[in-house]
């Protein structure tokens, strides 16, 4: 398949400090003044980075403009950091299991549970579309879902720190990327039953990155999450909790890959079928949920180095 390092591609070493400085202040509001005080200063908080951020700006216009099929107008640049607040904001509340301020709809659930009941495990993957955190409302029902957070080391550490903050039972079981035995506790995870959450369109570091379409413009998605689930033989649902407005969030679960029973001579294809359905998925739910795609950077932007090709 054609592919590319991503050593020299710019969003894949763009800092993720928008999202955690976000984090930072709506921890603080939502833990003084409450959900309903804290969604009027939503407002605020979104049209500072209207104003004040043009970089983010900037993306968000050339987003919403493939995603809308239009250019993108002020109220729809102010109604998407709207959106991104809302979904930090919530996440309070979903670290502290306030699940009955919130009206979900869960789409996909039966394919989830069937894997799930194999007792193997499965890799959940995800985007920075939505809200990832609203997978801890499944566990109302399901009291013995555990999910393991795969992640870069440095974000790792972060999250883990905030969310001890809000609060200490909270923490999630996070592994970092980097480390000798990452791979080791993956597996282990695995083994014990559990769903092993990624976000898959942006890479940390060095990764082999694959060219897919996406809203009808080229763009690279990293490989190294799906190569991961092919060596270690596992299946990979598509998750992703789109904000609706209001309390209401829609989570969908879709079957995206089964590397069970790829033979080795097969996994670079599987990869690639992987890449394209996730890019497929991406796709669908940018359109039907347009405000929901929170990487304020151009995402679409090639890579700079030369492709090579691989077998």
């Amino acid at each position: 398949m054609t592919t590319s390092p991503a050593s020299q591609t710019s969003w894949a070493q763009t800092p993720e400090r928008s999202n955690m400085l976000m984090l930072r202040i709506m921890t603080w509001i939502s833990l003084r003044l409450g959900r309903r005080a804290g969604r009027v200063v939503l407002h605020l908080i979104a049209g500072y980075f209207l104003l004040f951020a043009p970089a983010s700006r900037r993306a968000s216009s050339q987003y919403l403009q493939r995603a809308l099929g239009r250019p993108a107008r002020w109220r729809d640049l102010y109604r998407h950091f709207f959106t991104f607040a809302a979904t930090i904001h919530d996440r309070i509340y979903l670290v502290n299991r306030c699940f009955d301020l919130f009206d979900f709809e869960i789409h996909g659930e039966d394919a989830l549970s069937e894997l799930m009941a194999g007792g193997k495990g499965l890799f959940l993957m995800g985007a920075h579309l939505g809200s990832f955190e609203v997978i801890r409302a499944i566990g109302r029902k399901h009291t013995d879902l555990h999910v393991a957070m795969v992640m870069h080391q440095d974000n790792a550490q972060k999250i883990n720190a905030m969310l001890g903050a809000i609060n200490p039972e909270a923490v999630q079981d996070i592994i970092g990327l980097g480390h000798l035995d990452s791979m080791l506790q993956v597996r282990q995870r695995l083994d014990e039953g559990c769903m092993v959450g990624m976000l898959a369109d942006r890479t940390p570091g060095n990764d082999t990155l694959y060219p897919a379409r996406i809203l009808d413009a080229d763009a690279n998605l990293p490989t190294g999450p799906f190569r991961m689930a092919a060596l270690l033989r596992r299946p990979v649902i598509f998750m992703t909790g789109l904000y609706l407005g209001g309390n209401r969030y829609a989570i969908h679960f879709n079957q995206l890959a089964d590397f069970s029973n790829i033979a080795p001579g097969q996994r670079d294809l599987a990869v690639q079928a992987a890449c394209i359905r996730y890019a497929e998925l991406l796709d669908h739910y940018c359109r039907i949920a347009p405000y929901n795609w929170f990487n304020f950077f151009d995402f679409w932007q090639p890579s700079a180095t030369t492709p090579t090709s691989e077998s």
